[in-house]
């Protein structure tokens, strides 16, 4: 099979195009033929060394899609051709999906519900289930999603047109909520409104919390926040009494500098998310409640739905890095079988 792989960390440069041979899955595992594999920033992260690097030759990428060929010991055997989507293939293990094959446990390998293609379920992974997190974690709010889990609430998506704020948008509305999000100009604002947002400020122009104030004069009751540092001040600005700012970035790097009084103030909750600690309860309600949320439909992607894919072949993988690292608008995938 063709895989990617790198042994060294590094720039782009170290990822590497070679033949490898077909892993078979153990005990426990189910063998993967990956048709899209999603690109995040924690995958670039990894490659560049901000993770502890755990294998000599590692194969990257946590998130991707296909369809299950071999099933190790212990495994139903009618998994064989099941449609999956796939979630931290390379999680402390060295084989994720940047190639042709993947073997992961079997619960990392999802079915992929009909009504969805590879490329939505390439898409989900760690956009949706930091999404899911971000939204269940208020101290009064529900710990599942569902329609009408979280009406009557009102949620902030931060960077409304980023993979992540995408899923919380979509993942808010499809519970009920109110969604707001902020954006930095008219394109992103164009994005966040076809992910499904029903109010768009941006964050750069006049009073901006003054705005979000004048659509929920009670406050806001979840932040799910990308740039904790730069944002922080608006979000106290905008949250209501026992609110909750679920942060999953600090992008920008900007110190985070917290009113102490304000905070305790408000009964502000600051909920710090990252899918590997998260636990494996969360975990599996997050994977349940995403599958049933792209059951419904509420999960779509492309350019018509606020989250343009940015597309490259296998070969191109480190092109696809220099895209994510770069900041380019939407989900970034990798063609691995067509």
């Amino acid at each position: 099979m063709k895989a990617i792989i790198y042994r060294d960390s590094g720039t782009p440069d170290v990822l590497q195009l070679v033949d490898r041979d077909l892993p078979a899955p153990g005990p426990g595992e189910v063998r993967v033929r990956v048709a899209v594999s999603g690109v995040n920033p924690t995958d670039w992260q990894a490659r560049s060394g901000g993770h502890a690097k755990q294998f000599s030759e590692v194969t990257p990428h946590l998130d991707g899609a296909g369809t299950i060929d071999a099933v190790g010991e212990g495994i139903d055997r009618s998994r064989v051709g099941q449609r999956v989507w796939v979630l931290m293939a390379a999680a402390g293990r060295p084989t994720g999906t940047a190639a042709e094959f993947t073997v992961v446990p079997a619960d990392r390998a999802v079915p992929l519900p009909d009504e969805a293609g590879f490329d939505v379920g390439a898409s989900l992974g760690v956009p949706a289930l930091t999404a899911h997190r971000a939204l269940t974690v208020a101290e009064d709010g529900p710990r599942r999603l569902r329609p009408g889990a979280l009406d009557g609430r009102v949620v902030l998506a931060a960077g409304g047109a980023g993979a992540v704020g995408h899923a919380v948008i979509q993942l808010a509305r499809w519970a009920g909520a109110t969604v707001i999000s902020t954006i930095s100009g008219p394109e992103k604002a164009r994005l966040a409104t076809a992910a499904g947002a029903h109010h768009v400020v941006n964050y750069r122009e006049g009073d901006p919390a003054a705005e979000i104030r004048r659509i929920a004069p009670d406050g806001v009751d979840i932040v799910a926040e990308v740039a904790l540092g730069a944002n922080l001040a608006l979000d106290l600005a905008v949250l209501r009494t026992r609110g909750t700012i679920a942060t999953y970035a600090n992008d920008g790097g900007k110190p985070v500098e917290l009113d102490m009084r304000q905070s305790m103030v408000l009964n502000a909750r600051f909920q710090f998310l990252v899918l590997y600690t998260a636990g494996p309860e969360a975990r599996t309600a997050a994977v349940e409640d995403v599958t049933a949320a792209v059951r419904d439909g509420a999960l779509p992607v492309g350019e018509k739905h606020g989250l343009p894919l940015v597309r490259f072949p296998l070969d191109r993988t480190a092109d696809a890095h220099r895209a994510v690292e770069s900041g380019a608008v939407g989900k970034v995938l990798v063609d691995v079988i067509s």
